[in-house]
Formats: structure tokens, C-alpha cells, sequence
């Protein structure tokens, strides 16, 4: 396990705004997959958000849910969690490994049919730095028990809010949340979109006034950003920018994912 992996996510919000890379595990073969992380890494991305394929997302748009559809028929037998967890240890491990963090994007039942305990204790293995879990709210009982066994595994924890949360919603999502809050730039599922929302800022503005007193734990705002226009407009009110179909649209070719995460990367650090 690398030094950033003992560290969560931190690692990859030191530096002012960051850029979250979204990837597919296992599209649109094993290799390609890993080589595209890579890639992506080494072009720019602050942290490395890895997509675990499943049969019923609840959030994704059509170019990720094609993607994960493809990565589960895959050739080599189909990619799921334990799959990706091994494609994070390539990614992480030593030697050569890369110090960028990796969060797992994934939902409950894969969590829950390997064992929460047993799942932190071999994410730390792999040198994963932490989950976002779409469908496992804060107030769930067993995020507490998630939530637990993360942080005895050095894991962080990732929980989304919306446009449509309440005041009372952001505080539980503020106050449970390591590495960094979710925040969803607008209702709906992922995919790129024209442009950002008019009122960004003003959410962005209303999750930082959630969290609780003393706390600084970043906000990233992701769904819909297409280019590197839009990431410069995101990083310019939020502490990160989450960037997943533009980029999976482009996962059949490291070479084009070294491109256009090269630019992402340019305009999210100008400053």
C-alpha cells in the first residue's frame, strides 16, 4: 500500500482545485482499462475515480452504463468489485506505482455480498483511498457500520447531495463525509451537458455553510462537465471537479484520454 493510499484522499486536494477523473474498470478490455488510469494520471488527474461495474445503476447516464454493460460480458469473464479492486492494486501498487488517489465508485450489494468488514480490509490492501456509494445514504444504519470499518482502513467515505437537499440533508451528508462531499451539479443522471447551472455557485456556497464548524472537508461538483471550458467555470467556486462520461466516451484509447485529461487538468489548475 502507498503512502497516499494511508492517507485517503487528501493526497489529491493539496493543491487548490482538484480534477477527478472518472474511468470504467474493465472497459473495453482489462488492459485498456488499467492503461487509460495511467494515462490519466500521468496527464493530470488529482484523483483517480474508478468505476466498479454493476448490473442497475442508480445514477448513471447512458455512456457509463454501456460502459459498465460491456466491462461485465467482457472476454476475460466480466469485471465486478473484487475485479476492480485488483485492477487498483496494479494501478497503486509497488514498485512504480502511482501515488494518485483512488476512490471506488460502486453500490451497496456488491458491498454488502463481500462483507463490509472484509471489503475495507482489502481495499486497504489494494490501496484504495476511498468508496463513493451512490445508494447508501448517511442515515442508513449500515453506513455507520460502512463508515466504521472504513476509517479503521484508512478509508474515506463519499457522500453525494443534490440541488434539491435540504439544509438539514446537507449537514448529515457535511457531517459524515471524508475525503471530500459529492456535489450534484444538477438533477438527473451523469453525462455531459452544454453548460453549467446558473445557481453552481450558490450551492456550492450553501454545502460549505453545511459543514460542521472547524471543517474544511473539500466540495467537488460533478455531472455534466464536458471540457475543459466547463471544469475552468467549476474549479473557479468549487474545491473539485468530477469528470466521468466525457472521459469514458474516450476509454478505448489512452492516447485520447492522455489528451483530453491534459486539458481538463490545464484548465482546473489555472490559477
Amino acid at each position: 500500500m502507498t503512502e497516499a493510499a494511508k492517507a485517503g484522499l487528501a493526497r489529491g486536494f493539496a493543491n487548490g482545485p482538484a480534477l477527478v477523473c472518472y474511468l470504467m474498470a474493465g472497459y473495453p478490455d482489462r488492459a485498456t482499462s488499467l492503461a487509460c488510469v495511467r494515462a490519466a494520471a500521468a496527464a493530470g488527474a488529482d484523483v483517480i475515480e474508478l468505476g466498479v461495474p454493476y448490473a442497475d445503476p442508480l445514477a448513471d447516464g447512458p455512456v457509463i452504463v454501456e460502459a459498465a454493460r460491456a466491462a461485465r460480458r467482457g472476454a476475460s469473464g466480466g469485471f465486478g468489485l473484487a475485479e476492480t479492486l485488483e485492477l487498483a492494486a496494479e494501478f497503486t501498487g509497488a514498485p512504480g506505482g502511482s501515488d494518485t488517489p483512488v476512490a471506488l465508485m460502486t453500490y451497496l450489494n456488491p458491498m454488502l455480498r463481500l462483507g463490509l468488514e472484509r471489503l475495507a480490509e482489502t481495499a486497504e490492501e489494494k490501496g484504495v483511498g476511498g468508496f463513493i456509494v451512490p445508494d447508501l445514504p448517511p442515515d442508513n444504519p449500515l453506513a455507520a457500520r460502512w463508515r466504521d470499518a472504513a476509517l479503521a482502513h484508512h478509508i474515506d467515505t463519499v457522500f453525494l447531495v443534490a440541488p434539491t437537499s435540504t439544509r438539514e440533508r446537507l449537514e448529515t451528508v457535511a457531517a459524515a463525509s471524508t475525503g471530500f462531499i459529492y456535489c450534484v451539479s444538477s438533477v438527473g443522471l451523469t453525462g455531459e451537458r452544454e453548460s453549467v447551472p446558473p445557481l453552481l455557485a450558490e450551492l456550492v456556497a450553501r454545502v460549505r455553510a453545511a459543514r460542521p464548524q472547524g471543517s474544511d472537508v473539500p466540495v467537488a461538483v460533478g455531472f455534466g462537465v464536458a471540457g475543459p471550458e466547463q471544469a475552468a467555470a467549476v474549479a473557479r467556486v468549487a474545491d473539485a471537479v468530477v469528470v466521468g462520461s466525457a472521459i469514458v466516451r474516450r476509454q478505448a484509447d489512452p492516447e485520447a484520454v492522455s489528451a483530453f485529461v491534459a486539458g481538463l487538468a490545464a484548465a482546473v489548475h489555472a490559477r
